[in-house]
């Protein structure tokens, strides 16, 4: 079975709240967001405007996450969003996932040039899903996500460039390429 992506609208309110109210997220800046504010973020369109877009991803016929694709207005470099509902965490969905993710945005954009996502550095089940999935760790922004707690922990960004996708590369460079 493949992943398949249907696009969220106003209609999907409802389950969108319920998804996101009863699952906890616990990489995420907001682990388990209460219902106003989801409720809040729905009716605003924040899932659904002009410069993002939400889908549920699915597999067999049942909803296994959510996934939202953020500054699609710039057009050359989307960010994406992926939540997985906790009963389909540690199974290696999310890799299913953001490969049929990577297809559908270099499918259907033809002017993105490259697909990028941030996790936190303890996320370490995301950053190898990024890994497996042929994305290249590009920055490592010390103390750049808020945790619950107040702390704060490295925020690491990955991108995949279209080239690389449709070749099965990986463009490589050089961190240290300026010397003092």
């Amino acid at each position: 079975m493949s992943i398949t992506f249907v696009q969220m609208s106003a209609a999907d309110r409802d389950d969108l709240i319920e998804f996101l109210t009863t699952n906890r997220f616990p990489f995420h800046v907001h682990q388990a967001p209460g219902e106003a504010d989801v409720r809040t973020r729905v009716d605003s369109s924040h899932f659904w405007n002009e410069d993002r877009q939400g889908y549920w991803a699915v597999r067999g016929g049942q909803r296994r996450g959510m996934v939202v694709l953020e500054d699609l207005q710039d057009g050359g470099s989307p960010l994406f969003d992926l939540r997985l509902a906790e009963s389909q965490r540690g199974q290696g969905i999310g890799a299913e996932v953001l490969r049929a993710l990577c297809g559908m945005v270099f499918e259907s954009m033809p002017n993105a040039l490259r697909f990028e996502g941030q996790t936190r550095e303890d996320n370490i089940a995301m950053r190898k899903t990024f890994l497996r999935c042929g994305f290249l760790k590009e920055a490592h922004y010390r103390m750049g996500w808020p945790t619950a707690d107040g702390r704060h922990v490295a925020s690491i960004a990955y991108s995949i460039l279209r080239e690389d996708w449709a070749n099965g590369t990986v463009t490589r460079f050089e961190w240290e390429d300026l010397e003092l």
